[in-house]
């Protein structure tokens, strides 16, 4: 029986760990070696900070997927709630990545404005790398947005509307995706700034230019450090689901019969599932075995949403005061 649940552990959590960040991780990883390669080069300070965020990139998401292949670990005895939140601890970790690389490019942009370096060549060469930079990270930015909309169960999108759809869905999606999300919007963005940076230096000489650009890419980082590390801070203290969630919660719970009311609800958000706690009161003159079958059955019909992890529901007979108001938030149940 152990080699079964080894097996089972080590395989299927391999497969069930984020795409995204996978992809990410390689693409990213490759990047770097050409940004870094064509910075030795050319010694441009904008394809520096280029390629030191395609390494943090890298890195990050590295430590991100091994986050979110742990974090599918079916709960212990030890750990019966599971291992959700695991993933909450890498992005942390990938958040002091950010910051330290974030660090290193503002020093260098900071060096480069103070001591303007002096074109050594090589312009074509950064704008190649550049480009290819845009179209992979550009790539990885349209996986990562359709990653959000099927994790969020969001209505499907074509086109431009993929965009904003992610968007408007990014707060539902797991951290991981979110983290690759944040990360190559600013990889793009930088992309562009050190190409149009590239670019320009080559036909004016300019080279101020290059400082200012790498600036710009430095404190991009930082905001995505910040975003990501407030996202994963809550995700640690635990946050209360979206009210379109707990909309469906309720809409299922009041779906059976015999449920006169809701005394009492709370669904908690864990990386990309939900706990699903409360107290419902089922109607009057109802035997012990039946209440009990009753309740059992609409945790299953819970459980048949892919996105919650478990449901815990006690019962008790309709005192006849109706508790549940329609809209309630987490704190006001």
């Amino acid at each position: 029986m152990a080699q079964v649940t080894e097996k089972e552990t080590i395989g299927s959590l391999i497969k069930k760990g984020n795409k995204s960040s996978a992809i990410a991780m390689i693409g990213n990883a490759i990047i770097a070696l050409f940004k870094g390669g064509a910075f030795l080069f050319s010694g441009s300070g904008a394809m520096f900070a280029s390629a030191m965020h395609s390494l943090a990139d890298a890195v990050n998401q590295g430590f991100v997927f091994v986050g979110s292949i742990l974090s599918e670990k079916k709960p212990t005895p030890r750990f019966p709630t599971g291992f959700g939140r695991v993933i909450n601890i890498f992005c942390m970790i990938a958040v002091i990545v950010v910051t330290i690389m974030a660090y290193e490019t503002i020093h260098e942009g900071i060096h480069l404005l103070q001591h303007p370096a002096t074109s050594s060549g090589g312009a074509w060469l950064n704008i190649v790398v550049l480009i290819i930079n845009i179209l992979v990270d550009g790539m990885i930015l349209i996986k990562a947005m359709k990653e959000i909309i099927h994790e969020s169960r969001a209505p499907e999108a074509h086109g431009f509307g993929i965009v904003s759809s992610a968007f408007r869905n990014v707060g539902r999606a797991a951290p991981p995706t979110r983290l690759v999300f944040y990360e190559d919007i600013v990889a793009v963005l930088g992309a562009l700034l050190a190409l149009i940076s590239v670019v320009v230096i080559s036909l004016t000489n300019f080279a101020l230019l290059d400082g200012v650009v790498t600036l710009l890419i430095g404190c991009l980082m930082i905001a995505v450090a910040f975003r990501v590390g407030y996202d994963n801070m809550i995700g640690l203290i635990g946050v209360a689901a979206p009210q379109d969630v707990a909309d469906k919660v309720t809409a299922t719970i009041f779906a059976d019969s015999h449920v006169a009311d809701i005394q009492s609800l709370r669904i908690i958000q864990e990386g990309r599932y939900y706990h699903v706690d409360g107290v419902i009161e089922l109607i009057k003159g109802l035997t012990l075995a039946d209440a009990d079958d009753i309740k059992l059955r609409v945790q299953q019909s819970l459980l048949v949403n892919p996105d919650i992890a478990d449901a815990a529901l006690s019962i008790i007979e309709d005192d006849s005061i109706q508790s549940w108001k329609a809209g309630k938030t987490e704190t006001e149940t």
